[in-house]
């Protein structure tokens, strides 16, 4: 593209009221997290390993006090055991269901990964375990309210809701949204757990779901939540009568939170969740300035722009195949790790279709580092996410431009 500088510049002016806002609520949530070190006094001593079986784990177990007073929740379990996201929500899922119990999703399918933990056949999932699932999908973005009070009945013994889009072309779910729908679960006598999955959510916005009604929050540390700094784990925050349920699982029902050692340290889990306000804050920079840019050229893209995006990612839909692989490429290759690499589509675990995935990052897979995916089927859209830093987006940016503008 000819003058992309000067094209950049005029996407940045249009959204600079916007850059002021995530600005704003960024150091909010600076402030949040520095009371929460302040207040469970965290010292050198946090950050140190410990073996075999972990008893008196004062990283491990503060750790879990820290994030649980970040999200507004009673107790938390923070831990590089979890391998993933959807590790954490599995964990989770099993920790809080019995045999013929009823999970009941209110913000439409959930995420690919997660469809085999739910009702994949003879693989060890709930449904192996006869627990069953049932859902109800959301109308205009918003949820179906009508369908939700048809739908809950006694054996619905977790409600689950899916704050980001996953491979969908919805917005995701602000706080307020779910805090509604949460309030209106329980109007409706429910008095089991309100189950959030908050990947790609965290420190997006001023609360997060704990403190607008839901009982648990699952995320992964290689998002939002790690600030790009956690090499692997999930955490797992909420009431604590939920949480020790889980912690039991994560274990076993004869040891729970006792026990797990991490020899290699806790100073990268702790410095992570301190950095992880401003490091959201980038990404969502980035995602509102590369869906200015692609807008301007005529691509559709998600979230809409005339607000604060409610995660980090960003849907960008191309009608072609091509474009949409040349646009995933071009993140790859202004990445600081494997930029040399040629992405191309492959069967991904967990996955009914062929997935592209530009992920140069320094921590393998991190979707809080600069990444883009998607499946290659139509309409063809590009999932764009995350950014350690908005200059390391805009330099993105500038090589789609010439690739594609």
């Amino acid at each position: 593209m000819k003058d992309c500088a000067k094209f950049i510049e005029r996407c940045e002016n249009k959204i600079s009221d916007k850059f002021k806002t995530i600005d704003e609520i960024a150091y909010f949530n600076q402030v949040k997290v520095l009371n929460a070190f302040s207040d469970n006094k965290i010292a050198v001593r946090h950050f140190n390993g410990t073996t075999g079986y972990g008893y008196d784990d004062e990283g491990r177990d503060c750790l879990g006090k820290l994030y649980a007073q970040a999200f507004g929740a009673e107790c938390g379990i923070v831990s590089p055991h979890l391998l993933s996201g959807t590790h954490a929500l599995t964990v989770a899922l099993f920790g809080l269901l019995r045999p013929n119990d009823t999970l009941f999703c209110i913000s439409g399918m959930p995420y690919d990964t997660l469809r085999g933990v739910i009702f994949g056949e003879n693989n060890g999932s709930l449904k192996d375990f006869n627990i069953n699932f049932d859902y109800c999908n959301l109308i205009n973005g918003d949820f179906d309210y009508e369908s939700i009070r048809e739908k809950l009945n006694d054996k619905v013994k977790v409600v689950y809701i899916q704050r980001s889009r996953g491979y969908e072309l919805r917005d995701a779910l602000s706080c307020e949204e779910i805090g509604k729908a949460c309030e209106f679960v329980r109007e409706l006598g429910f008095n089991g757990c309100i189950f959030a999955d908050n990947c790609y959510g965290e420190f997006v916005e001023k609360k997060e779901p704990t403190q607008v009604g839901a009982d648990v929050i699952v995320g992964s540390l290689i998002k939002n939540a790690g600030g790009g700094l956690a090499p692997t784990g999930g955490y797992i925050c909420g009431k604590r009568e939920f949480v020790d349920l889980i912690g039991k699982r994560l274990t076993a029902p004869s040891i729970g939170l006792e026990v797990g050692s991490f020899d290699g340290g806790y100073r990268n889990f702790y410095q992570g969740l301190f950095l992880a306000p401003h490091t959201v804050a980038q990404s969502l920079k980035t995602s509102l300035l590369i869906g200015q840019a692609m807008g301007e050229l005529g691509f559709k893209n998600y979230p809409s722009l005339d607000k604060t995006p409610y995660d980090i990612t960003r849907a960008i839909e191309f009608d072609d195949a091509e474009k949409m692989v040349n646009f995933i490429r071009e993140v790859q290759y202004a990445s600081p790790v494997d930029g040399y690499v040629t992405c191309e589509p492959w069967d991904m675990p967990g996955y009914d279709d062929k997935i592209i995935m530009a992920a140069g990052t320094f921590v393998s897979g991190a979707s809080i580092e600069l990444s883009a995916d998607g499946p290659v089927k139509p309409p063809y859209i590009a999932y764009f996410q995350g950014g350690l830093t908005y200059e390391h987006g805009k330099y993105a940016l500038t090589r789609i431009l010439d690739k594609i503008g």
